[in-house]
């Protein structure tokens, strides 16, 4: 009996050193804060697995440990998460609050790496409820904690987030430049996942540029990758892409097979999806089905009730559906025939118009190709001719060759005037002028116009006269650059066509819709006149009175076509009356917005002047890239009068080492190079210098290039010949830009 005492003492001694055990270790902090994490950790596969009822547990319990033991660092971790599976679930107002206290929390501790985390679940539900802008807002905030900490896998997944966000804002250029940051940091990083999402998205950006090729590439490279690591959402996005790809491609059994596919896959992720939904959300995909099944339920009803009623219908419709059926057939046998005859006629002229449409495609490339060839085959010969006339006259010519270089320069002004008409003529046709709309004194701006072409107008002996009314506002916004070349056109057209006479120019308000204005613009002439045959075709290209006229008073004849489009461009419309001998009136309206600004100044810049003292230009080194001799001695003439230095090569190759042993401020990189061209130079360069800055100096302006510009890295473009303004002042900016971030 005695022994029996001591084994139950002993006994409850043990269970109370086992309690007190595991009393001391559910108290331990460490281990509290593991069952946290594992907790977490098993949420997160949950929601990847798409079993949210699971997650929400596991979160659940992870909660109440975290406020239990006061982890404030795990608690905003949770509220995050919640928030990131309140937004899988479509509970976007929830998930906004989860996050809130998260950020509350986090930013408390000074817990920077979970920070970022809840701002990247911000900005994904910003992109979810179409709120873009906010998006980015949140996206560049989690960048920049992330870039604090140095963590790169985070950095390569906000730059995809950005990427989709660009696209929804269908800013192509972004979107593709984050989207290409994400994925090769990715690919460093061996996140196969995200390197394949990005994949796919950047072959939408790539598809909605017209790069259907690329695209191509990009979504089979995506397509492999989801099929070798079993990512079937990411498959799913696949198909759908390559469906349209295809579509592009006129491979239309291709396109309906990925599209068969992608929708197969959408219905099978649509039902894992709505079966692991919040029980709201559960709730309206069921009551949505319950109501279609009820649906079907009372349409068998209504057709079995009517079924009896209908027995009876039939025999005796019976009879007659046998007449109408036999004349039916009669009439479907001649039908028939005709169908026959019109299909085989219609497959005749649908072959005739897939070849005059592929004949008009070839015939657009031709003269894309034409022109851009053209292009640089005359502006590169007229670098030389208006470098080198505007050199000699500011070399103290003597006095009997003044008059030979004026017309030599008047010459080259007029050839690139001409060339310059052409290519704008063609963007006009082409819809690829924007319209860049900005507050301006349109008074100022019209009394500007006249005094640069009133010399013109004296050495006619021609007079202008500006109306413009006291009550009519001055400050407009709109795009004043085009209303500048509509009246130098208009004015111009004037003074050519007049001697010895007169031009109005006047400006009235047609209309006013509180700020917005309609305004009508006159230039009035008292010259040649025009007949009214040729009147109805004043504003075709190439068009002008006669040949005679022509040739007496100049002009390329496309100045007046120019005109059209521009004001078309700006919604407005233009119409003439003349009348031979007596004069000429062109009228055109336009709307304009209305802006109380105060007084608008024109300001023109000052660029390399002594008074200019911002940098040191001793210290500036230009590199210039060209091969032909004559364009290099002008180049360098006008860099020396700018009292900056520069080195020549005329190679591709040789400027990539001079760049790799040099440090430059700027290159001026020729794209048309014997070896390898300036582009691929400039990308060569790239892979190791990704700050300096190059510009494209080119006779190339066709805009089609630009993408491949901007794809080989170039800091911006230079077309040749340049206006000596334009290129100082990129000159000048790109300097100061260096300065200040130096």
């Amino acid at each position: 009996m005695p022994q029996i005492k001591h084994y139950i003492s002993a006994f409850f001694l043990c269970l109370g050193l086992i309690s007190f055990a595991q009393n001391s270790i559910d108290d331990d902090p460490e281990i509290i804060q593991n069952r946290i994490d594992y907790h977490l950790q098993e949420s997160e596969k949950d929601i990847e697995n798409f079993d949210y009822f699971e997650a929400q547990k596991e979160l659940d319990e992870a909660l109440k440990l975290a406020t239990e033991a006061n982890n404030e660092e795990r608690l905003g971790i949770i509220y995050a998460t919640i928030g990131k599976l309140q937004l899988t679930v479509e509970e976007a107002d929830k998930a906004i609050k989860s996050i809130t206290q998260a950020i509350r929390v986090q930013r408390l501790n000074n817990d920077n790496i979970n920070l970022g985390e809840s701002y990247k679940i911000f900005g994904d539900i910003y992109l979810k409820k179409k709120e873009y802008k906010l998006a980015l807002e949140q996206y560049r905030a989690a960048k920049s904690k992330f870039e604090e900490e140095d963590l790169n896998e985070k950095l390569a997944e906000i730059l995809f987030h950005e990427g989709l966000t660009y696209m929804e804002l269908k800013n192509l250029k972004n979107a593709r430049i984050h989207l290409d940051q994400s994925l090769n940091l990715s690919k460093k990083l061996n996140l196969t996942r995200l390197q394949s999402k990005a994949l796919v998205n950047l072959s939408k950006v790539y598809l909605d540029s017209g790069l259907v090729q690329r695209a191509s590439t990009l979504v089979n490279e995506s397509l492999k990758l989801a099929k070798q690591n079993d990512y079937i959402s990411i498959l799913n996005d696949c198909y759908l892409v390559l469906s349209d790809i295809s579509s592009k491609q006129n491979d239309f059994k291709m396109s309906y097979d990925y599209l068969k596919s992608h929708l197969k896959l959408s219905d099978s992720l649509q039902a894992i999806q709505h079966e692991n939904l919040s029980p709201e959300k559960r709730i309206e995909y069921l009551m949505a089905d319950k109501a279609e099944e009820l649906k079907k339920a009372n349409k068998d009803k209504e057709e079995a009730e009517s079924k009896n009623d209908l027995g009876t219908l039939i025999s005796i419709l019976s009879v007659a559906l046998i007449t109408i059926l036999s004349l039916l057939t009669l009439s479907l046998y001649k039908n028939n025939n005709i169908r026959l005859k019109t299909n085989n006629m219609l497959h005749k002229k649908n072959s005739e118009l897939i070849i005059a449409k592929e004949k008009a495609e070839l015939a657009s490339k031709t003269k894309a190709n034409f022109l851009s060839t053209v292009t640089h085959e005359l502006r590169t010969p007229l670098y030389a001719v208006t470098g080198l006339s505007n050199m000699l006259l500011d070399e103290d010519p003597k006095p009997e060759q003044i008059q030979h270089l004026k017309s030599l320069k008047f010459s080259g002004d007029y050839l690139l005037t001409f060339i310059n008409d052409i290519l704008q003529l063609n963007k006009i046709e082409a819809n690829k002028v924007n319209i860049e709309p900005e507050p301006f004194n349109l008074k100022s701006k019209i009394n500007n116009i006249v005094m640069a072409l009133n010399n013109s107008a004296l050495d006619n002996n021609i007079k202008i006269h500006f109306e413009y009314p006291k009550d009519l506002p001055e400050n407009f916004i709109a795009d004043q650059i085009k209303i500048s070349q509509i009246l130098i056109n208009l004015i111009g057209n004037s003074i050519k066509f007049t001697k010895d006479g007169d031009i109005w120019i006047r400006v009235h308000k047609i209309e006013q819709d509180n700020n917005n204005y309609t305004l009508r613009f006159e230039v009035e002439d008292n010259g040649i006149g025009i007949s009214k045959e040729k009147q109805d075709h004043m504003f075709e290209s190439f068009s002008q009175g006669s040949i005679q006229i022509n040739r007496k008073y100049g002009g390329t004849g496309l100045g007046l076509s120019i005109v059209k489009g521009l004001i078309e461009i700006l919604k407005g419309k233009i119409y003439l009356t003349s009348e031979l001998g007596k004069g000429t009136t062109f009228y055109f309206e336009i709307p304009l917005e209305y802006t109380d600004q105060g007084e608008i100044k024109e300001t023109k810049q000052s660029y390399f002047t002594k008074d200019t003292n911002e940098i040191d230009l001793t210290k500036v080194k230009i590199l210039v890239v060209e091969d032909n001799k004559i364009n290099q001695m002008i180049t360098k003439k006008i860099l020396t009068k700018m009292n900056l230095n520069c080195d020549i090569v005329d190679n591709g190759e040789d400027a990539v080492d001079k760049i790799k042993t040099n440090s430059y401020d700027i290159v001026l990189m020729d794209i048309h190079m014997p070896g390898i061209s300036g582009i691929e130079a400039t990308k060569i360069v790239r892979t190791f210098d990704k700050e300096l800055t190059i510009f494209a100096l080119t006779a190339v302006t066709i805009e089609d290039r630009m993408q491949e510009f901007d794809e080989a890295g170039f800091t911006d473009i230079i077309p040749k010949p340049f206006k000596q303004e334009e290129f100082e002042k990129k000159l000048f900016n790109a300097l100061n830009k260096k300065k200040k971030s130096a």
